[in-house]
């Protein structure tokens, strides 16, 4: 039997659960054959959460975690491989990213930390496991992130029309996608993150669905102005950037405490908003077409502010391209396990400003 099928793993810093994809590269186009979401429980997403800052005995935390990871991947794969029909001797390799903890790509103390015990995933597959992707990159001076621009150049380049690929996760990042001349990708800002916390405190919802809370607020225009004087803003590309900068003990620096929380929910949309269309307008010239992807693509709220920031230009999902917004990055690791398989670089130097090309990932055999 031959082992023609890649899965990908994803699990990113809005730490909502798991997405599981099954990928076909046999055909001439990526094909994204089934999919299967895994939410994380509540408890595991607070212990992840706790993870991201210093404190005690945290080493023991993290191992252990990853070894509940690992069992929460398997488990995802094997709802997968259920739902599409799929046995474990067809997977070529699962591509797993891992639970971001920790990402300081600067150079003197480059590092990055993705959770996940991957031999523990192999033996409880049976399924060779590719993980650890970015630290490759950071080794070479790149800031290993974001990866995904090189498969959305696979994916959705076209040589008649300039596009931009957002992915609005718990951070949200972009890739430029020209008619001619070099793809690049970074960092705008906060995607989900501040957002997801400050409407479970205020609300006991996980997320604000649809935007539907935040469109109850109004922009608190100076505090906005506060929060985008954050320096990161400014920096030139590449750019890279994680959880611990934006979070909500940064925001409640800013607050006086009078406001009202519906309307710093709308203050946060607007600085997500904020930073993907200044990134957008001041770094991807004339493009067009603009495609969101992750968990914010289903923000109704957030789409049309954004579509609203970026007037005369089309905002869209990916879905309008074939790939469902809610899939694509885990499909994105799939690729990257499958272009290491083959010997191919997975990074694109342009984007992460590594020295050059580079073999991305670690092989776990079978």
């Amino acid at each position: 039997m031959k082992a023609a099928y890649y899965i990908g793993i994803m699990s990113g810093t809005s730490l909502d659960g798991i997405d599981a994809v099954l990928a076909d590269f046999e055909a001439p186009r990526p094909v994204l054959l089934d999919n299967f979401y895994l939410p994380y429980p509540g408890k595991l997403r607070e212990q992840l959460k706790a993870l991201h800052f210093p404190a005690h005995g945290e080493l023991h935390r993290a191992a252990t975690l990853g070894n509940q990871l690992a069992r929460h991947y398997a488990e995802a794969v094997g709802g997968l491989l259920r739902k599409s029909g799929v046995a474990p001797p067809e997977v070529a390799a699962i591509g797993c990213h891992g639970q971001t903890i920790r990402h300081c790509p600067q150079a003197e103390a480059g590092y990055t930390i993705q959770l996940c015990n991957s031999p523990l995933l192999v033996e409880l597959t049976g399924i060779r496991v590719v993980s650890d992707f970015r630290s490759r990159d950071i080794a070479a001076g790149g800031q290993g992130a974001p990866l995904v621009p090189a498969f959305h150049q696979a994916l959705f380049a076209d040589p008649h029309v300039h596009r931009v690929i957002v992915n609005i996760g718990g951070i949200s990042n972009l890739t430029d996608l020209p008619r001619n001349g070099s793809v690049t990708g970074f960092d705008c800002g906060p995607g989900n993150a501040m957002m997801d916390e400050w409407c479970a405190r205020h609300t006991g919802q996980a997320y604000d669905e649809e935007g539907r809370w935040a469109a109850t607020g109004k922009t608190l225009s100076v505090l906005l102005e506060k929060l985008l004087a954050l320096p990161f803003f400014s920096l030139p590309p590449p750019k890279s950037v994680s959880r611990e900068l934006f979070s909500t003990t940064w925001l409640e620096g800013y607050l006086k405490g009078d406001e009202s929380p519906a309307d710093v929910q709308a203050t946060l949309l607007e600085l997500t908003v904020a930073g993907i269309a200044r990134c957008i307008l001041g770094y991807c010239g004339d493009a067009t077409e603009i495609y969101v992807c992750g968990g914010g693509a289903r923000n109704s709220y957030l789409i049309a502010s954004l579509q609203e920031a970026l007037s005369g230009r089309k905002v869209g999902l990916t879905d309008t391209l074939g790939v469902d917004a809610d899939c694509l990055e885990a499909f994105a690791f799939a690729w990257l396990a499958r272009q290491l398989i083959q010997g191919i670089p997975g990074n694109i130097p342009s984007v992460t400003g590594a020295k050059g090309p580079r073999l991305l990932g670690a092989i776990y055999p079978a």
